[in-house]
């Protein structure tokens, strides 16, 4: 019998949490909840997969019993070429059902690594470094996909890798595997192995940030995963007959989670829209029809998914089995969120979460009441608050209502640190309590509100200027979709605010206007943002977050190719380009081709003087 829970507010939660958690769910390891779940009814679909938006009425159909099939041989498969509990298999994969075979295959005989397949490949190489890497799984060397290339260039770079298993593509030695010829020795109606899989064992590794030096590994648990998996089950009313829309990828844990491990462990059925997800244009033109096709109930999703689909017509679909969106990742401005919700009829539950909470940490109660801008209501299960902590990020006290402090969370979905003990420094703000690295507040209802990140602060003259504050004001405007706040640097002040703005396809808005607007609707005159700059796409992570490092590297050239052109007759030509570094967090490349005549060391010291109020490191290339 399924449980079903109406959450509409703190009650509801604090009634749910007087059921411990275990008397709930018996099952303590991912492979038993979706063993369970594929066993209410084998021949259900489990996996309908679109290979793009234009054939969205022809997909490859998977049930469960395929599914759990698949699973066990991959489990089998991984054992066999001797992957045990401590052991990684690490995935380069596009969103196909391959990858959830391999994804949980790889933590029923030991732990996961999924990698995002538009890394550099140097990049690549690091996360499975860091990983220990001892099997490899890849995409093939299909047209206009780089993944295999990529894997070439550097499996043999990788110390513990021991066998690459290629998908889609030839075997060619007892090292390189082709996944058909390979799993299908392995049997599907039972695991070959014996493993009891302790609630506290590592099932998988997320990159969570870190591309230069070490990468940032977060160790989460099965337990971790089960957890979350029914928590969002909850929270999202989610039954058997519940349609999941899957296009967010399969590397990040949102897609392995929301439209993964929670629907696969109740039976529940999952439309996987193509190999690149919402990047798949066809899939956006088309997504209203696959609405109606499937009668999908809910999808996840990110803000400018959303605001995408606010420009497409339902035309005559009919979407009435829509119930909700879930949208997180970056806020949601209340004109978008009125909008979006016009133009399809059905709720949107803003959530928050993160890698290190397994997922989601809080979301607006799809039953009860859903204050537009916030992040909604702790999960059950989880605790959550705000508190003040001192320069050294450690505990002072609890935040009071209303209060701004740091986010942190405790509970069973928490993970267990990262691989690397130097990025463990100083997450634990409390026993147990994780530090998010957000800043927040709570209100007298218990709902929770996000008003930025600590290290986006923007310092002007040592006056800290949340970013937040520009960005809601300026997402107040119907013209605005996108709007990122990031510093300047300022040879005075140190930083100063500035914005960048992607506005509707309609508008005629100006920077100027923007400007004008911020001035009249940002109360802290220290905030107003010095420029506007009008982009045509703002810059975004794969799982579509704003890139924020990329407007700030974009603002310091602005800047600096704006004062180097007090080199004068110096310099035929100057070209600056900002991004990280390993040390200084940030660099510039000043690259000159000197005039006919000008000296080196002379270019050198009249650069050292128009940059000496400025504290980003520089080097400076003479061509």
């Amino acid at each position: 019998m399924e449980e079903t829970f109406a959450v509409t507010g703190m009650k509801d939660i604090e009634a749910i949490e007087a059921v411990p958690f275990q008397d709930r769910v018996a099952e303590t390891s991912t492979y038993a909840v979706i063993e369970k779940g594929a066993a209410v009814n084998p021949d259900a679909l489990a996996i309908s997969f679109l290979m793009d938006g234009d054939t969205w009425d022809q997909p490859t159909q998977v049930t469960y019993g395929d599914l759990i099939h698949k699973i066990r041989q991959c489990a089998n498969m991984f054992h066999d070429l001797g992957i045990g509990p401590q052991d990684v298999v690490t995935y380069l994969l596009p969103n196909i059902p391959q990858t959830h075979y391999v994804l949980w295959g790889a933590e029923a005989a030991g732990i996961v690594n999924p990698i995002n397949p538009l890394l550099e490949p140097v990049t690549i190489r690091d996360i499975c470094r860091a990983a220990g890497t001892r099997v490899l799984v890849a995409l093939g060397n299909l047209p206009g996909i780089d993944i295999w290339q990529k894997v070439m260039k550097i499996k043999d770079e990788i110390p513990t890798l021991e066998h690459v298993i290629c998908i889609m593509g030839p075997g060619d030695s007892d090292r390189i595997h082709s996944f058909e010829q390979l799993v299908e020795k392995y049997p599907g109606d039972r695991l070959i192995f014996d493993r009891i899989i302790a609630p506290d064992d590592v099932s998988s590794l997320y990159h969570t940030g870190g591309t230069t030096g070490t990468p940032k590994l977060a160790r989460r648990t099965h337990y971790n995963e089960v957890v979350m998996g029914w928590m969002i089950q909850t929270m999202g009313g989610m039954g058997r007959q519940t349609t999941v829309l899957c296009g967010l990828p399969l590397f990040h844990v949102n897609g392995t989670t929301v439209t993964g491990i929670s629907p696969f462990s109740m039976g529940a059925h999952v439309v996987i829209l193509s190999p690149r997800g919402y990047r798949d244009p066809s899939i956006i033109k088309n997504f209203y029809k696959i609405v109606e096709r499937y009668g999908a109930n809910f999808f996840s999703a990110v803000p400018t998914v959303l605001s995408t689909l606010m420009d497409i017509p339902v035309d005559d679909a009919d979407i009435s089995s829509l119930q909700y969106a879930i949208c997180g990742a970056a806020p949601l401005s209340v004109e978008m969120f009125k909008r979006f919700e016009v133009h399809t009829g059905m709720k949107v539950l803003e959530g928050y979460g993160l890698t290190e909470g397994a997922c989601a940490s809080s979301i607006n109660p799809r039953d009860g009441e859903r204050k537009v801008g916030s992040i909604g209501i702790r999960m059950p299960y989880q605790l959550m608050k705000v508190v003040i902590v001192d320069e050294q990020e450690k505990y002072l006290r609890d935040a009071n209502v209303g209060e701004i402090g740091a986010i942190i969370i405790t509970g069973p979905n928490v993970f267990k640190g990262y691989v690397d003990e130097a990025h463990n420094k100083g997450i634990w703000v409390q026993d147990g309590w994780f530090n998010t690295g957000d800043l927040g507040r709570i209100d007298s209802d218990g709902y929770f509100w996000l008003t930025g990140r600590k290290k986006e602060l923007i310092i002007r003259g040592g006056h800290n200027i949340d970013p937040a504050t520009i960005e809601a004001a300026l997402y107040r405007l119907p013209d605005v979709q996108v709007a990122a706040a990031v510093p300047q640097p300022d040879p005075h002040a140190g930083e100063v605010p500035v914005a960048y703005v992607q506005l509707a396809a309609d508008s005629t808005m100006t920077g100027e206007n923007l400007l004008e607007y911020a001035r009249e609707n940002i109360g802290e005159r220290a905030a107003v943002p010095k420029a506007i700059h009008i982009i045509d796409t703002v810059p975004l992570t794969p799982v579509g977050k704003i890139f924020k490092p990329a407007l700030r590297w974009d603002v310091i050239e602005k800047i600096y190719n704006k004062e180097l052109a007090g080199l004068g007759d110096l310099a035929e030509k100057v070209s600056v380009s900002a991004g990280e570094d390993k040390v200084h967090g940030t660099r510039v490349a000043i690259t000159v081709t000197p005039a006919s005549g000008a000296e080196r060391a002379t270019i050198e010291k009249k650069i050292a003087k128009i940059l000496a109020r400025y504290t980003l490191k520089y080097a400076v290339i003479i061509q």
